[in-house]
């Protein structure tokens, strides 16, 4: 028996390379990965063709009261994009990859080449959608959004490492 007070026994004492046991994260990224990125252009398309209707009805008679429907589909919209924003408190990684995929790639290939871009967009998504991506491409709100989604991913993955930091 040892005299020294602080001494541990010997069953209680840590094995010198324990490694910590850390959680199996892949089921969280695996959720927060595909919600960013099938999320994503559900919410952009809702948001662009809501904000379409409502753009359309104004330029018409000034007023947005006659088109409720845009009104809905804008706030849908909006409120999917908080949903894959709020992935990032799962891994970062689904509002980082829809934010890259829907947001930033699409805009920076249409400063690239906006002829084709545009014609692609009209080919594939029809008129009401159309208008609104282009609007949104040329305005820069498409590269805005994706950008604020990767800030929301890269925030939720930064305040994971520091949950205990104050």
């Amino acid at each position: 028996m040892s005299t020294n007070p602080y001494a541990v026994p010997p069953y209680e004492q840590p094995e010198p390379y324990a490694q910590p046991r850390q959680n199996g994260r892949a089921v969280p990224r695996v959720i927060s990965g595909l919600g960013g990125v099938l999320l994503t252009p559900v919410a952009l398309g809702l948001t662009m063709y809501g904000g379409s209707l409502l753009q359309r009805g104004f330029s018409r008679s000034l007023s947005i009261s006659e088109d409720p429907l845009g009104i809905v589909l804008l706030f849908l919209g909006g409120l999917l994009l908080l949903g894959v924003a709020f992935l990032g408190a799962l891994s970062g990684l689904g509002p980082v990859l829809g934010g890259l995929v829907w947001g930033v790639l699409p805009g920076v290939a249409f400063l690239l080449s906006p002829r084709d871009v545009m014609s692609l967009i009209y080919d594939v998504g029809g008129s009401g959608l159309g208008t609104g991506l282009v609007t949104w491409l040329v305005m820069g709100a498409l590269v805005g959004s994706g950008f604020l989604l990767i800030g929301a991913g890269l925030v939720g993955t930064l305040s994971r490492r520091r949950s205990n930091r104050v």
